[in-house]
C-alpha cells in the first residue's frame, strides 16, 4: 500500500467520525444551520425585505418568505449580476454557475466562498466514505477522470462565470493534480464529440481507476474507447475501481455498462446541483444517499400531491415520512431563500435521513390525471429489461392525447434499443404492467378503458445523441428529459425514429 493510500484511509476514518456527529443529531444540526443562515442574511437586501430580524422560528420563516423558483427570485439575482453587494448574501458571490433556463434564457446561480467549500468537501467526503466502508484505497494512486464542462471562466461585473463542473475543476486538491485527466487543454474543448475523441486518445493507455460523469455521456466515452481499442473497458483498465455519477438514475444504464466493462464495478451516486451539494451515497449495501444536513443548507419539503394546491404544508426534516414524494425547498449559504430546486425526492430512511431522487416537479405525465413521475417510468423500464433480453441506451415518455383512427389515447415510449427484445409484445406488457403496479391512477385509467396500454416508438441507434446535438445540449452536464406532460420532446424525436 502506498503512502497516499495509507493516508487516505486515516483521513477517511476521521471524516466519517465527524459525519456521524451530525448524523446522530439531525434536528439540532438543521436548527443550527437555520439560525446561522437567518443571522447572516439579516443585513442583506433580501433579509431586510423579508423581516429576517423578526424571524425566530420556522413558522416565522414561512410567514415572511414565500417559496420561489428562479424566475420569481430573478429580480434579486439580476441585482447581483449587475454588480450590487449584499443583495442575497453578504458581499458578492465568487462565481455564477450559468445554466440554461426554461422560460427566460440563461440562469445565473450564485456560488459563494461558503457554498463552494461545502460543494468541494461533499465530493471529497463521498469518496472517503467509500474508502472507510470498503477498506479499498489503492485507486488513489491511479488516474481519475470526470467528464465535465469546460473549466474556462469568463467575468461579469467582477464575478467569475462558468458551468458548475468547470468551476469545480479549479478546486481539485494538489495531491490529486497529477492523477487528474484529461489535460487542461482537452477539458477546455467546447465541442463534445471532439472532446470525447481527444479524451479517448489521452486515456486509452493510462491506469484509469476512477471514472465519473453523467451515465449517458460516460457510456459514449466507453463506446468510443471500445471502438478504438476493440477491448472491453475492464480489460483496458484492469484497475478500474469506481464509477461516480449523478444527475440521472444509473439503473437503466447499468446492464449496458456492465456489458461494456465486462464486469460489475462499484459505484457512488452523488446529488449535486449548481444550487448546492445535497446528498451522496454513503453505503455500498444500504439504499439511498445521505442527506447533508450540516452543509450550509436548510431543507423544507412539500408533498408532491399538495404542491400545486393553494394550501400546502412546508415541512422540516422532523416531519417527513418514508416513501412519500416531496418537492425539495432549500435555503442556502449562497443566498437562495425558500428556493424551489425543482427536484422531487423520496426518503428511504429516517435514521439516518437518506433519499433517492424521484424526478422533477415539472417533469411528469398527468394528461389524464395519472401524475406519473420519473422514478416510476425508470423502475418500470428496469423491470422490463430484467425480465427480457432487451438492452436500452436511452428513453423518454410522452402522452399521445389525440391518436389517429379514433384510438384511445396512450403513453408513447421513445426507446433507443441497444438490443431489441426478441418478444416486443412481452416487453410492452411487462413495461405497462410494471407502471400500473406502481401508479394506481394509471391502473384505473387502463382498467377503465380511458387509456390503452403504452406504445413504443423505436429510435435509431445514436438517435438520442443526435437529438441532444440538434438542440445544442450534447455532453457535459446535460441529460435527456425522462418524461414530459406535452409533446415538445416527442415531436422533435420523431425525426430520429428508426425506419
Amino acid at each position: 500500500m502506498s503512502l497516499k493510500a495509507f493516508a487516505a484511509k486515516i483521513f477517511a476514518k476521521r471524516i466519517v467520525a465527524k459525519t456521524r456527529k451530525w448524523v446522530n443529531n439531525p434536528h439540532g444540526t438543521q436548527q443550527k444551520v437555520f439560525n446561522e443562515l437567518i443571522e447572516k442574511g439579516g443585513e442583506t437586501k433580501f433579509g431586510k425585505d423579508h423581516n429576517f430580524k423578526k424571524i425566530q422560528t420556522h413558522q416565522d420563516f414561512i410567514e415572511n418568505v414565500p417559496v420561489r423558483d428562479y424566475e420569481e427570485l430573478k429580480s434579486y439575482v439580476n441585482q447581483v449580476v449587475d454588480g450590487a453587494r449584499d443583495i442575497l448574501w453578504p458581499g458578492k458571490p465568487l462565481y455564477f454557475a450559468k445554466t440554461s433556463g426554461t422560460t427566460s434564457g440563461a440562469k445565473y446561480i450564485p456560488i459563494t466562498k461558503e457554498s463552494i467549500k461545502n460543494q468541494v468537501e461533499a465530493s471529497r467526503n463521498a469518496i472517503l466514505t467509500y474508502i472507510n466502508e470498503t477498506g479499498r484505497a489503492d485507486f488513489v494512486d491511479g488516474k481519475m477522470i470526470f467528464l465535465q464542462g469546460s473549466p474556462e471562466l469568463t467575468e461579469k461585473n467582477g464575478i467569475q462565470l462558468g458551468r458548475l463542473s468547470g468551476i469545480s475543476a479549479h478546486y481539485v486538491p494538489n495531491y490529486l493534480q497529477k492523477n487528474r485527466l484529461p489535460s487542461w487543454e482537452t477539458n477546455c474543448i467546447e465541442d463534445w464529440e471532439t472532446k470525447v475523441n481527444t479524451i479517448v486518445e489521452e486515456t486509452k493507455d493510462e491506469n484509469m481507476t476512477v471514472i465519473a460523469g453523467i451515465p449517458s455521456w460516460v457510456q459514449m466515452y466507453f463506446e468510443k474507447l471500445k471502438e478504438k481499442t476493440n477491448r472491453n473497458i475492464g480489460d483496458l483498465f484492469p484497475n478500474f475501481e469506481l464509477f461516480i455519477y449523478g444527475g440521472v438514475n444509473y439503473e437503466p444504464y447499468r446492464k449496458k455498462f456492465e456489458e461494456l466493462i465486462g464486469s460489475k464495478v462499484p459505484s457512488i451516486e452523488l446529488f449535486p446541483a449548481s444550487e448546492g451539494f445535497f446528498a451522496y451515497q454513503d453505503s455500498q449495501v444500504k439504499k439511498g444517499m445521505l442527506l447533508l444536513l450540516d452543509s450550509g443548507i436548510f431543507y423544507e419539503f412539500i408533498r408532491v400531491d399538495e404542491f400545486h394546491q393553494e394550501i400546502r404544508k412546508r415541512l422540516t426534516i422532523e416531519q417527513v415520512e418514508i416513501n412519500v414524494d416531496y418537492v425539495m425547498i432549500i435555503s442556502t449559504d449562497a443566498g437562495l431563500w425558500a428556493y424551489n430546486l425543482g427536484d422531487t425526492i423520496r426518503f428511504v430512511s429516517l435514521k439516518p435521513y437518506k433519499v433517492v431522487v424521484s424526478g422533477r416537479v415539472k417533469h411528469f405525465i398527468s394528461a389524464f390525471g395519472e401524475h406519473v413521475i420519473a422514478k416510476e417510468v425508470e423502475e418500470a423500464m428496469l423491470e422490463a429489461t430484467k425480465e427480457t433480453d432487451a438492452k436500452i441506451n436511452e428513453f423518454t415518455v410522452a402522452p399521445q392525447i389525440t391518436p389517429e383512427n379514433e384510438e384511445l389515447p396512450y403513453h408513447e415510449w421513445f426507446i433507443e434499443f441497444e438490443r431489441e427484445p426478441s418478444d416486443i409484445q412481452k416487453f410492452n406488457s411487462i413495461l405497462d404492467k410494471a407502471l400500473q403496479n406502481q401508479n394506481s391512477y394509471y391502473f384505473d385509467l387502463i382498467d377503465g378503458k380511458v387509456l390503452q396500454p403504452l406504445k413504443i416508438a423505436k429510435i435509431k441507434k445514436g438517435g438520442f445523441r443526435d437529438y441532444m446535438k440538434s438542440i445544442g445540449k450534447l455532453g457535459g452536464q446535460n441529460k435527456v428529459q425522462r418524461l414530459a406532460n406535452d409533446r415538445s420532446v416527442a415531436d422533435r424525436l420523431n425525426e430520429f425514429r428508426s425506419t
